[in-house]
């Protein structure tokens, strides 16, 4: 499959995506190849070591600029690096790269001293974060939120529960979103705070197990005192989170399209491999039609995916960051990821449905991505607004 079309748009970062690539074959493969077979999430102090090493080698967090300590990549080469790491098939590779526990794109917005001293941190892979935002009764209704931040004198009170938010057992920092009550009658919008998890107050509620291992938490806040300069933006910021926070939501479905690419074209090199091996009535079972349609449909699929996921991101380098086109993109490649893996799997049969085996933990860990970063559903939204429709 080394003529693939989406090949014509990787060439300008072939060099960046080898050396990424060779990385992960050097020092994560080893690494990975340590854990046990049924462990699906690395333990943590691994997971920050990689996030740390990768920062060092210039690939975590690559699009930040220099100054921040990052390595000023355009947003193509990080949407590549991306896919690359799910297309590995190593367990460790995704935690080269920021993501949930990252550097967060509303920090981009914040004040000189909050950029110091919580985004570059983040950006060298030296801390870790979380982002309190969904509610028990405000999931892909997002902002409607009630959780609620209280003038009072030169700060704010904040109080509420928050669900479901990865990291929160090894955050450093939580991104609140909020209500905001300004003590004059109606509210203000929705204001995001950059709040320390050990300020008093604010403590982790229940844990969630997901299906792929990874865990989410309620974080509690309990009348959270907490000064101005923790607005994300200062005063500015003040019920302006819904604008900062839709202006960061295109790129990261565009990196969660590239991660779904990755996967499901492992799962597909996984299903060819063994479609080219297994026997079976004394055939190659890649020999018989109802294979083939499952291997063949995959690659065209896969391919097509690619190339809008790509073509969105090199949109975005030209200026144009449309968010119907990064709900496309998320849309068809988390889409594609799902049936792609469930064909792969189908292909092995119980072998591949065994404990263990990278198909079993794929079906489970690709299906979170249909949810994450707004559901199918909200990205259909979405482009039939961008339509006329609705």
């Amino acid at each position: 499959m080394s003529s693939a079309p989406s090949a014509v748009l990787t060439e300008d970062h072939r060099e960046l995506v080898e050396a990424f690539e060779s990385f992960i074959r050097r020092e994560l493969v080893p690494l990975a190849a340590e854990l046990p077979e049924t462990a699906d999430l690395p333990p943590a102090d691994l997971r920050a070591y990689v996030r740390r090493r990768s920062a060092a080698l210039g690939f975590y967090a690559g699009d930040y600029p220099e100054e921040l300590g990052g390595s000023g990549m355009p947003f193509t080469a990080v949407v590549l690096l991306h896919h690359a790491a799910g297309r590995s098939g190593c367990s460790l590779a995704p935690y080269a790269l920021a993501g949930s526990d990252g550097p967060s794109p509303l920090l981009r917005h914040g004040t000189p001293e909050q950029i110091e001293k919580y985004l570059v941190p983040l950006v060298r892979g030296e801390s870790a974060r979380c982002l309190a935002l969904t509610e028990p009764q405000a999931g892909s209704d997002a902002f409607r939120l009630t959780t609620t931040a209280v003038r009072d004198g030169e700060g704010w009170v904040i109080s509420g529960r928050k669900t479901f938010v990865s990291n929160a057992d090894r955050a450093d920092l939580a991104l609140v979103v909020t209500a905001t009550d300004l003590g004059e009658g109606p509210t203000g919008g929705a204001t995001a705070f950059a709040i320390p998890m050990d300020t008093p107050g604010l403590r982790i509620g229940q844990r969630y197990d997901g299906m792929s291992g990874e865990p989410m938490f309620e974080l509690l806040l309990e009348r959270v005192r907490v000064p101005m300069a923790a607005v994300i933006g200062g005063e500015a910021g003040v019920g302006a989170a819904m604008a900062l926070a839709m202006d960061s939501l295109s790129r990261g479905r565009l990196v969660v399209a590239a991660m779904c690419d990755g996967v499901a074209e492992y799962a597909l090199r996984l299903g060819v491999e063994y479609a080219r091996e297994r026997e079976a009535f004394g055939e190659r079972i890649g020999a018989y039609q109802h294979v083939q349609e499952h291997l063949v449909r995959s690659r065209a699929e896969v391919e097509a995916a690619k190339l809008l996921t790509l073509a969105c991101a090199r949109l975005v380098d030209e200026g144009t960051e449309a968010p119907e086109n990064a709900a496309l993109a998320k849309l068809t490649s988390s889409e594609t990821a799902v049936r792609v893996v469930d064909r792969a799997l189908q292909v092995h049969g119980a072998t591949g449905w065994v404990r263990g085996h990278p198909l079993e933990f794929l079906y489970r860990y690709v299906r979170m991505m249909t949810i994450i970063e707004g559901t199918s559903e909200v990205q259909k939204v979405i482009i039939a607004r961008a339509m006329g429709l609705g």
